[in-house]
């Protein structure tokens, strides 16, 4: 244990009430954060790293959750250790904010949607510090000066959906740091951010640390984060920490299997996998990780486990030698800012600018850019869910954007997408099975009901899922499980093209990779193609066989992913390659 720790939490558990009993979130941890330091908190959804941190401030709810611990200690301004296991609701109180302080994954949700950004920071500053209106409107300015928002006057008087999820997430920051508090805790702040926005954040972050000196607990799935950010990393499985120490001696020689599996299920930079291992085939094949050091020590991997650059070279001419499926051209859309008080249409914006591609059977089309760039709408454009401003997209020469609504519903049978979100996306009222057999009635497939719900169980099974789960609702899923159940839906009508839109980007990297490896599985199985959207180029590397660059809503480079990680033309693109070493785990 380091001498006079910030924070020492001892023998902690976290049980939840509820019909069947309790529910062990958190099983007996003890840890410590010393004075300036960084301490990870690496897991997967339901790990317990979150709970843990709530548990520290006290934010957990009695009932259903029951909070024990030996000792949770933090370090007063002159050393004391204040036991906060034993402190009053008023207490706690001021400690959060002030001496504590906690930054959220969700800035959109954690910043009141009815008050402007400058109002939300300066209330808490007058709160903690007792500061008149307009001394706290001055440090408001300051600290967003301090975590480099634009325009800080601007930004102070607006409202959070008016920023973008970096402004939002860096005007969280300067409310959190507002009171100079001694520990700072991140819950997963840049999960939901684009790949160059994360590394801005997390440089920000690093250097208010050092300059303010406070501690940091940074709490987050993604291993390579932790690898370049933190001094310290606790890996956290099924409630317990199953491994921790120094950062680079932890990702240099992990000993756990699940440590292994996490960091393997990555998708590798300087090779293209058949298939990409995940947790599972760790922690059940001892096997594995005598071969884990062997690939980690000299980079040697199975042949079969590798795609040849020949093997590719082969595929593609397969691929290209045919008839394209879907033609993209010169397809712009634009969005009106609305009308003036003489019903003249404002200035517009131009969220797709003459984008042209093609797409052939059997593909795997990525299309990568950061948040905004276009590549969402282009999607909805290509499924004409929005109208396009000007262009044609020729699906087998029927030209998508002139059909009418009744062609337009024959048309979906072929065209399906996968959201982002899984859970917004299916209904909460209706039970997984009829969720996926709703298409099948809609599009008259598969004769009868009976066929239909004997349909339904196949599909469950081939996303992985056990037919027994016909009648289940969403909210008994968990977050990988919901995105079987979405990709079993899509399936459900037999489409030959899929768009996965951000399909993966909310899910744990080892549920990524099982996602992955389904989708690929898929793709072989029933002859799909499939337009991937992504904005980490590190997934849209492993899974496409072309890929495309969007950025302001025109393409800026388009290739072999291969030979544009190797060398690509345009300076956008080696930003966002720069910005995805930062993310590999150091080695």
């Amino acid at each position: 244990m380091q001498q006079d720790p910030l924070l020492d939490v001892e023998h902690l558990t976290v049980g939840f009430r509820n019909d069947s009993g309790e529910t062990v979130a958190v099983d007996d941890i003890s840890f410590n954060i010393g004075k300036s330091e960084i301490l990870g908190i690496v897991g997967e959804s339901g790990s317990g790293k979150s709970v843990t941190a709530l548990s520290i401030l006290g934010l957990i709810p009695d009932p259903p959750g029951v909070v024990t611990a030996e000792a949770i200690r933090l370090a007063d301004s002159s050393g004391q250790m204040i036991r906060l296991e034993t402190l009053t609701e008023r207490e706690l109180q001021r400690i959060r904010g002030q001496s504590v302080s906690m930054i959220f994954q969700e800035p959109m949700t954690s910043l009141n949607p009815v008050f402007t950004c400058g109002n939300q920071v300066s209330e808490t500053l007058r709160r903690h510090l007792g500061i008149s209106k307009k001394a706290a409107r001055e440090r408001v300015l300051e600290l967003f000066n301090e975590v480099s928002l634009p325009e800080s006057s601007r930004i102070y008087r607006s409202y959070p959906h008016e920023l973008s999820g970096g402004q939002k997430q860096r005007v969280m920051i300067a409310m959190a740091i507002s009171c100079k508090p001694s520990l700072l805790i991140a819950d997963e702040p840049t999960t939901a951010l684009d790949v160059s926005v994360q590394k801005t954040i997390l440089d920000l972050l690093k250097e208010l640390q050092q300059k303010m000196k406070m501690s940091i607990l940074f709490i987050t799935h993604d291993l390579g984060l932790i690898s370049r950010f933190a001094d310290r990393v606790l890996v956290m499985y099924q409630g317990k920490i199953v491994e921790e120490g120094e950062v680079t001696r932890v990702f240099d020689h992990p000993q756990h299997p699940y440590t292994q599996g996490l960091i393997a299920c990555r998708p590798p930079l300087d090779v293209r996998l058949r298939r990409l291992p995940t947790v599972e085939d760790y922690i059940s094949s001892p096997q594995l990780a005598v071969g884990f050091e062997r690939h980690r020590a000299s980079g040697i991997r199975h042949p079969e486990e590798i795609v040849t650059r020949e093997q590719r070279e082969l595929d593609h001419q397969k691929l290209y030698s045919r008839e394209a499926v879907l033609r993209v051209n010169h397809v712009g859309k634009k969005f009106s800012k609305g009308t003036d008080w003489l019903s003249r249409e404002k200035e517009s914006t131009r969220a797709v600018d003459d984008v042209s591609f093609l797409v052939y059977p059997g593909e795997t089309l990525g299309i990568v850019g950061e948040s905004g760039c276009g590549k969402t709408t282009l999607s909805r454009v290509i499924l004409k869910l929005i109208p396009a401003s000007e262009g044609e997209i020729l699906y087998k020469d029927t030209d998508i954007t002139t059909l009418t609504h009744s062609k337009l519903k024959a048309l979906h049978k072929d065209l399906q997408i996968v959201f982002q979100d899984p859970y917004s996306s299916l209904n909460p009222r209706m039970a997984i099975g009829e969720a996926i057999r709703e298409p099948m009635e809609v599009h008259h497939l598969y004769g009868n009901k009976r066929q239909r719900i004997v349909k339904v169980y196949d599909l469950l099974q081939k996303v992985g899922l056990n037919p027994e789960y016909y009648n289940r609702y969403p909210h008994e899923f968990s977050g990988g499980q919901r995105q079987r159940i979405c990709i079993a839906r899509a399936l459900a009508v037999e489409p030959r093209l899929i768009i996965c839109d951000e399909s993966v980007s909310a899910l744990d990297i080892s549920i990524q990779a099982q996602i992955l490896n389904l989708l690929n599985d898929l793709k072989r199985e029933l002859h799909l193609t499939y337009i991937f959207i992504s904005h980490d180029l590190n997934v849209v590397k492993y899974m496409a066989d072309r890929l495309i660059v969007m950025k302001e809503g025109r393409i800026v480079e388009m290739g072999d992913p291969d030979e544009i990680y190797i060398n690509p033309k345009s300076e956008y693109t080696k930003v966002l390659l720069e910005a995805l070493e930062n993310s590999e785990i150091v080695k």
